[in-house]
């Protein structure tokens, strides 16, 4: 299927982080139509942000192509516990773990309590994030300022520093950066900024890993029709989401799980240090 929903998009503010339940149209997360072959066979996935939009969907992707998901999310229970659903009712198990990223100990507990159930981590993949829109920069505020980098660059950092140690050769290592990274909305400044640190944050740690086996890559998508965007921009900006692109629409989040897939399998065992953009025709050079 490729006749996704088109703007113009009814107002529907949310508070953050967003529901993905109370949207409308209501995301597409492959959930009736992924269909996995095995290429993620018996794998232990971590992914952050999973319970809604493009974690969600790489989660039940992932389960599909056979991997057990630990699904990390903040408070959004009922979309996690829909997510683990999906993750099950492909024969996989699926780990739930609610809490904020942006606190140091969490990001240990998330490995901790990954490597207890499963016992190791094969894919790691650093998804949540935060934004706000501002339109002026004395709007933005100190801690928001800071919140935003804890949560986009700074629990990436952790994760990752905390997975290393149960992560063997083969293991893979995917972040999720954005087309902000190179086209910077001046709304969106404290976001933009984070996900050019996340883009040259993956490029210095693939060197860094490469001589223990460990890919590490980004994925830059553009709009992509997710909790976040009704839960942070104005309505005028909803209305109108994903119009400016050469597709004329926004990205489904099952539109973007594919090169995650293909990016924690064993298929790019020579993919390393790279961006993949899914933007809609937005070009990425």
């Amino acid at each position: 299927m490729t006749d996704y929903p088109r703007p113009p998009f009814a107002p529907q503010a949310q508070t953050v982080p967003g529901s993905q339940t109370k949207m409308e149209p209501y995301p597409d997360c492959g959930e009736q139509s992924y269909k996995g072959s095995g290429r993620l066979a018996n794998k232990i996935a971590l992914i952050t942000g999973a319970d809604s939009g493009i974690g969600r969907a790489v989660a039940i992707a992932f389960a599909r192509e056979g991997a057990d998901v630990a699904i990390a999310y903040l408070d959004e229970h009922e979309d996690a516990t829909e997510t683990a659903r999906w993750v099950e009712e492909a024969g996989r198990q699926c780990l739930l773990l609610p809490g904020d990223i942006a606190q140091k100990d969490h990001c240990q507990a998330l490995v901790d309590n990954t490597v207890e159930q499963f016992g190791r981590i094969d894919v790691l993949v650093n998804n949540a994030a935060f934004q706000m829109t501002h339109e002026t920069l004395e709007e933005i505020e100190d801690e928001e300022w800071v919140k935003t980098f804890d949560i986009n660059i700074t629990a990436m950092f952790r994760l990752c520093k905390a997975a290393l140690p149960h992560m063997k050769a083969g293991s893979s290592i995917i972040n999720t950066s954005s087309v902000n990274s190179d086209m910077p909305k001046p709304t969106l400044l404290a976001y933009a900024a984070t996900k050019g640190a996340i883009a040259n944050f993956t490029g210095g740690l693939a060197q860094l890993l490469g001589s223990k086996g460990i890919r590490v890559n980004s994925v830059a998508p553009g709009p992509i029709w997710t909790p976040l965007i009704v839960a942070t921009m104005t309505d005028d900006d909803v209305k109108s989401f994903g119009s400016e692109t050469p597709l004329g629409r926004p990205g489904q989040p099952v539109e973007v799980a594919p090169i995650y897939v293909l990016l924690a399998s064993d298929e790019a065992s020579y993919i390393s240090g790279s961006r993949y953009a899914v933007t809609g025709g937005k070009p990425i050079l």
